[in-house]
């Protein structure tokens, strides 16, 4: 049997797939998807919990929800799904959808109203990281029965207080929007946790794929759905393997190992553009890099300290060097192309502005730890801040984990700086400010894992409010202002430097086509894809 044949045998039988060993072979099967990405970082695959871009790469194409993006068309926004339909009663407060008929699970389970309601309830009840995105709106363990109602088939979701119907629609179409399978999951349940440990590494959808296997920091295999109501997908199996990389990546990709390179650092994709068989897809994307200073720490909090850290970053070089075509300078919690985005960058590479803040901090040296993920772009940011923060006499530890590791630490509040990406939830500006510039209960016990402010013990003099009462602000031109202005006050005081935003390069074999990556608001869509 070839090498090939074997590989993809292994993988029908849910094998995690190695990438030791490349030798050449022509392409990939004509019906199967292959792609190279780092995928170190799920923890879980219950979208309950999941909270992670790899994570969320899977679930968009494993979980309907009762709104959700077209892959073809993302600019209409938010379209219907699960639901058919929906009504807003008078007073603002209460959504009801009508479900579509016909949908069935994975499992042949038909999928109900009641399905929708207990998904939703699932996630205020099981309190994860990610859970804050529906909490928002007031549902709390003890108000969910009466909040969130089934009536034959429509459910009914009842908010605290009047908001924006795009903004609940849009919070809906993120990973904990995810409907289960209530017979299936509830099947699985362990000692009361609904199903969440056996969610972990199974799938109880239906989206266009479900899960085949998932083995951490190997690989994962989606097997396409037959009965997804959309069509079947062309891809009948789509396997991501984890290959850290890029050279490796790239590598695969010219020789027809994968279909898809994610990871491609800018040498790697200008070696792409001039082989032959192969393609650069360029979509700009909703992902921040960014690095953040615990407040906890006696020198980080202070105002000055926090102001130099943003003077000792070097942008332009990065940007026009390691990072050149696949991040651009952005120093906003924002993404471009969202509602209340600026392009106001003032700061840059000043070492002596920045000593005169710390000298004016009465800070001498210190020696600091930056938490990072080991992916390679990331790496790099952290040895140039190594060296510039060095030159104004800060001595800088890097620790090197996975993203499962740096990012258990972090939402542990137990970091000096963690340096990092976020990307949007869902697409309206309150997915970021509402995690960066927004922190009511900054107690160790408020365990907010899922806010940055609270992640870092910033308090956010006075944001919070500001935040607040943005996100119920009805006129569009008066809520795009508020942002700029949040923004304004965030760069100036914030723990935060927000340093670039992600321009993703991926390398794709020239016979793909349909293939989106989800732009600035959603996750990568698979179900389109054709050869």
């Amino acid at each position: 049997m070839s090498y090939f044949r074997k590989l993809m045998a292994t993988a029908a039988m849910g094998v995690a797939v190695g990438v030791t060993a490349l030798p050449a072979f022509a392409e990939t099967p004509a019906n199967m998807l292959v792609i190279a990405n780092r995928i170190d970082d799920i923890t879980t695959l219950d979208p309950a919990q999941s909270f992670e871009f790899a994570g969320s790469d899977v679930l968009r194409n494993v979980y309907g929800k009762l709104v959700n993006f077209d892959p073809k068309n993302l600019d209409a926004g938010y379209q219907p799904d699960l639901a058919e339909s929906w009504t807003v009663s008078e007073d603002g407060k209460t959504i009801t959808f009508t479900m579509r008929e016909g949908v069935k699970f994975h499992s042949g389970n038909p999928v109900r109203a009641e399905d929708v309601a207990f998904s939703l309830k699932r996630v205020v009840l099981l309190n994860k990281t990610p859970s804050f995105i529906i909490t928002q709106f007031g549902f709390t363990p003890e108000n969910v029965d009466e909040t969130i109602v089934v009536d034959g088939n429509t459910v009914s979701i009842t908010t605290d207080k009047r908001y924006a119907t795009s903004f609940v629609l849009n919070c809906l179409t993120a990973t904990i929007g995810g409907v289960v399978d209530k017979e299936l999951v509830m099947a699985n349940e362990v000692d009361g946790d609904m199903g969440n440990t056996w969610l972990a590494t199974n799938s109880a959808g239906s989206g266009p794929y479900s899960l085949a296997s998932w083995k951490p920091k190997e690989s994962v295999t989606l097997n396409a759905n037959a009965d997804y109501y959309g069509g079947e997908p062309a891809m009948k199996r789509v396997i991501v393997r984890h290959v850290q990389e890029s050279a490796t990546q790239r590598l695969m990709l010219e020789r027809g190992d994968i279909d898809v390179a994610r990871d491609l650092n800018p040498s790697d994709v200008e070696g792409v553009r001039a082989a032959e068989g192969v393609e650069i897809l360029e979509e700009m994307r909703g992902r921040l890099m960014y690095i953040a200073a615990s407040q906890k720490h006696p020198e980080l909090s202070k105002p000055e300290v926090r102001q130099a850290l943003k003077y000792l970053i070097d942008y332009e070089g990065m940007q026009n060097s390691f990072l050149k075509g696949a991040y651009v300078t952005h120093q906003n919690f924002l993404p471009k192309t969202y509602l209340g985005a600026v392009d106001e960058n003032p700061f840059s590479l000043d070492l002596d502005k920045a000593k005169a803040l710390l000298a004016e901090a009465g800070v001498d040296g210190m020696e600091l730890t930056i938490g990072v993920r080991e992916a390679q772009e990331r790496l790099e940011i952290a040895q140039s801040l190594q060296n510039t923060f060095g030159q104004a006499g800060i001595t800088v530890n890097l620790e090197v984990g996975t993203g499962k590791q740096i990012l258990g630490k972090y939402r542990a509040r137990e970091l000096d700086i963690y340096l990092g990406a976020w990307g949007p939830d869902y697409p309206d500006p309150h997915t970021n400010a509402g995690t960066f510039a927004y922190n009511p209960d900054n107690s160790d016990a408020a365990n907010a894992t899922g806010l940055l402010a609270w992640r870092n013990s910033w308090d956010t003099g006075g944001l919070t409010e500001k935040t607040a009462a943005a996100v119920v602000e009805g006129d569009r031109s008066k809520r795009d202002e508020m942002y700029q202005g949040i923004q304004a006050q965030f760069r100036d005081t914030s723990p935060f430097a927000v340093m670039f935003q992600k321009v993703e390069q991926a390398g794709v074999a020239e016979n793909i086509e349909g293939l989106n990556l989800g732009g600035a608001i959603t996750a990568v869509s698979y179900w389109t894809v054709t050869k």
